[in-house]
């Protein structure tokens, strides 16, 4: 009778006839196995679909199942047993297996795909995700993530994503996974069928997604050539901007293993220079926040490599963790003032110490608060220059930084001159005429009315500058400000 009932029905008046049959079969089915159930004192309402909605089903399912080939029907195997739980009426049992073949086959498609760049953006803890590496790993990623993945690659589509979240919803609701009291229709179930078939089963890759693909595989199989890296970052040029990021994540993921081989880390290098200019800010910051739970989970191989990447790119040294940033720029710092005081060569070697400054730091002009006095007297003090002349070369990159400070950086600027060493200074004559310059380019910044006030009683001080501290309402002022007369 089963056999009879699943295969493809055919139209006109011996398939009516056919399926008048086989609704024939279900309803003495029913009276036989309801009956049972009756003797043995159990309940018989709404346990199961009546014969009318099973017919519904079986007739839909012969024609949605038309579009899988022979040997795709023969690989699954839930679809058989959706078939059978809905021809007996158990829809909530039908709806399971419906999604246990979906599941199972998007998994497949993940691992065709590649399972490793699907790890790295379906999960961001970074010791469950050490613990996930192949196929069989996917059954630990839960659907609704799976589906949420599959979706952020582009494997299915956003609107597949809604319509196979909704089942998964109803799976979770309104199937026999858990107790419900909801009723399911044999229509419902051939268009859930369809859309699954559709969305997962049918699945085709979309060219940009198989692009990503392959470049993944080729990364990883050998050491590319200078042609197709030159090819990969074109390509990149024409990437969305989630993929564009999905690639990112997928790179740091290859990149930062320490089992990872010499030439996968040599065609990385080759390829993030040209991705991160596409990658976006929050993507950036993520990546950041990665390296930062290595730290945390003591994972320091993976640490290593992964400051590695950001401090690879312009500006990617700014997303390093806050501790690794502190490092960062005072070790900066340290080195600029070296440079800056060694007579004769600073015109050399101040501009790659200020460039790496400016690098760290960040577009955003971002400095932990611990280090914001330091920062601004470093700053201010090389700008002032070393009294012999300017550094031409490294100017530039200074002023860049200071129209970079914030309120706060600004007004701690404002008030540098009574600083000793920058007191000193300001005794010579480029340094005074450089105060004056920097007075003008953090006059915007401040915006608080005592740092106004404040920069008026500098601006309407007649002396050099060096004298600032001795005048007595900006010396009150200047007390007010750091709570303390010390000089």
């Amino acid at each position: 009778m089963t056999s009879e009932i699943t295969q493809n029905l055919p139209s006109g008046a011996a398939g009516t006839e056919l399926v008048q049959a086989a609704r024939a079969d279900l309803e003495a089915f029913e009276d036989l196995i309801l009956g049972v159930i009756d003797r043995l004192g159990l309940p018989t309402s709404h346990i199961i679909g009546d014969a009318r909605d099973r017919e519904i089903l079986l007739r839909n399912a012969s024609y949605v199942l038309e579009d899988l080939s022979i040997q795709q029907r023969a690989r699954s195997p839930y679809i058989a047993k959706m078939i059978m739980a809905g021809s007996v009426g158990l829809f909530d049992a039908a709806l399971s297996y419906l999604w246990d073949e979906t599941i199972n086959q998007l998994r497949d498609r993940v691992a065709d795909f590649d399972v490793a760049y699907f790890f790295d953006l379906a999960e961001a803890d970074p010791a469950r995700r050490a613990t996930l590496k192949t196929r069989e790993d996917l059954s630990l990623i839960n659907d609704a993530a799976l589906l949420e993945a599959a979706n952020k690659i582009q494997l299915i589509s956003d609107v597949a994503y809604k319509q196979l979240a909704h089942i998964n919803y109803m799976r979770n609701h309104a199937s026999a996974a858990h107790p419900n009291v909801e009723e399911l229709t044999g229509l419902k179930l051939a268009d859930w069928l369809q859309t699954c078939l559709r969305e997962v089963m049918l699945l085709e890759t979309r060219p940009v997604v198989a692009q990503i693909g392959r470049l993944l595989k080729n990364v990883k199989a050998q050491l590319l050539p200078a042609d197709e890296l030159k090819n990969a970052a074109l390509f990149f040029g024409d990437l969305p901007q989630d993929q564009a990021n999905n690639l990112a994540n997928g790179l740091f993921g290859i990149y930062t293993p320490a089992s990872a081989d010499p030439h996968v880390l040599d065609n990385v290098r080759q390829l993030w220079s040209d991705l991160w200019p596409r990658v976006d800010e929050q993507t950036r910051n993520e990546l950041g926040v990665k390296l930062a739970r290595f730290r945390a989970n003591a994972d320091q191989d993976r640490a290593t490599r992964a400051k590695e990447l950001l401090n690879l790119v312009p500006g990617g040294s700014a997303y390093l963790p806050e501790s690794d940033r502190i490092v960062e720029i005072q070790q900066a710092l340290d080195n600029l003032k070296r440079a800056h005081e060694t007579p004769m060569t600073n015109f050399y070697d101040e501009p790659p110490v200020a460039r790496r400054l400016q690098d760290v730091v960040g577009r955003l002009g971002a400095v932990p608060e611990q280090l914001t006095t330091s920062y601004v007297l470093g700053l201010v003090n090389v700008f002032l220059t070393n009294t012999y002349g300017v550094a031409w070369n490294a100017e530039p990159i200074y002023i860049d930084l200071i129209q970079r400070f914030n309120g706060t950086q600004a007004s701690q600027a404002l008030r540098s001159f009574a600083d000793r060493s920058i007191r000193i200074k300001l005794t010579d004559p480029i340094p005074r005429e450089k105060w004056a310059e920097l007075v003008d380019l953090i006059a915007p910044k401040l915006t608080e009315r005592q740092d106004r006030e404040f920069l008026a009683d500098v601006r309407a001080f007649t002396g050099t500058p060096d004298k600032l501290i001795l005048d007595s309402k900006i010396k009150e002022r200047l007390i007010a400000w750091t709570g303390t007369d010390d000089d």
